[in-house]
C-alpha cells in the first residue's frame, strides 16, 4: 500500500511539472511581417551617387541579390511594403524590390535639409564675397606701396634722412607707408621689426609690401620693402642710394612683417 501511495504522488508530481516545464521553453521565432503602406520618400545618399534596390530582404546582400536598379540621391520613391529585419528597416518598392529605410528621408525632413542647405551655401558665398573684398582692398593697399617705393628708385642715400628727397633705410620705409597709405610705422629698423604679422622669408610667400629685415631678428640693422617678382626697394648705401634689387641667398634677410 505504502508502494502504490508513493506511486501515485510521483505520478501526480509529474503531471504538475510537464505543463510548466513545456510553458518554460523559448517560444518559436516569428517570421518578419511586412506591412502595407503608402507613402513617398527621398532617397538621402551620396549626390551623385545612387542606392541599389534589392530582390529580397531577407537574402544576403551581393550580385545575386542584386536587381540591377538603383535610385539617384534626391529621388522620391512611393513604398508600399514595409519590414523591420534584423534590427534594420526595409522598404518595399515593387515586386522584388526592396531599399533600406535608412537610405531615405521623409518629404519633411528632406525639405528641412534642402533649406539648410541653401542657408549654408549662402552663408558660405556671402563670406567668400566679403573675404574677395578684404583680398581686393589688400591688393589696392600693396599696389600703391609698391608703386610709391619703386617712384624712390635713383635718390640719394643719408644717414637719418626721411624723405621726400632722401633717404635712410628705415627713412625710406615710414615715408611709403605714411604717403602711400596714411599708416605711421615708427622710425627705426629696431621698433618696425616688432610691428605687423612675421611672415616665412621665401619668395612663395611673401607679398608686394612687406618689410623685410637683415640681421638680428630683434634688433635689425637693415630694412627694405618687397615688390614682388623677388625684388625688393631699400635705401641701400651712400653709394648707391636707393635700389631695386633681387633676393640673393649672399645677402638673405633675417625676417619679414606683414603690416597690409
Amino acid at each position: 500500500m505504502k508502494f502504490k501511495s508513493l506511486l501515485v504522488k510521483v505520478l501526480m508530481a509529474l503531471a504538475l511539472v510537464a505543463p510548466v516545464a513545456a510553458s518554460a521553453q523559448a517560444p518559436a521565432a516569428q517570421a518578419a511581417t511586412v506591412k502595407a503602406v503608402n507613402k513617398q520618400v527621398v532617397v538621402n545618399y551620396v549626390s551623385g551617387y545612387s542606392v541599389k534596390a534589392w530582390k529580397n530582404y531577407k537574402v544576403k546582400l551581393g550580385a545575386a541579390n542584386d536587381t540591377g536598379i538603383s535610385f539617384k540621391h534626391g529621388t522620391t520613391l512611393t513604398v508600399i511594403g514595409e519590414v523591420k529585419y534584423k534590427k534594420q528597416t526595409w522598404y518595399k518598392i515593387a515586386d522584388n524590390e526592396w531599399i533600406l529605410a535608412s537610405y531615405t528621408l521623409s518629404h519633411k525632413a528632406w525639405a528641412k535639409k534642402a533649406a539648410a542647405a541653401k542657408k549654408a551655401a549662402a552663408k558660405a558665398a556671402k563670406k567668400a564675397a566679403a573675404a574677395k573684398k578684404v583680398s581686393k582692398s589688400k591688393q589696392i593697399k600693396q599696389n600703391k606701396v609698391v608703386a610709391l617705393a619703386k617712384a624712390q628708385v635713383g635718390k640719394p642715400y643719408v644717414w637719418g634722412a626721411t624723405g621726400p628727397y632722401s633717404f635712410d633705410c628705415s627713412g625710406l620705409t615710414s615715408y611709403v607707408y605714411s604717403r602711400a597709405l596714411g599708416k605711421y610705422i615708427t622710425r627705426t629698423t629696431y621698433t618696425q621689426v616688432h610691428q605687423g604679422k612675421t611672415v616665412a622669408v621665401s619668395t612663395a610667400t611673401l607679398k608686394k609690401g612687406d618689410l623685410l629685415f637683415w640681421g638680428s631678428k630683434s634688433s635689425p640693422y637693415h630694412v627694405g620693402i618687397y615688390v614682388g617678382g623677388g625684388k625688393f626697394v631699400h635705401a641701400a648705401t651712400p653709394s648707391q642710394g636707393v635700389i631695386k634689387q633681387s633676393l640673393s641667398y649672399y645677402f638673405w634677410p633675417s625676417t619679414a612683417k606683414r603690416l597690409i
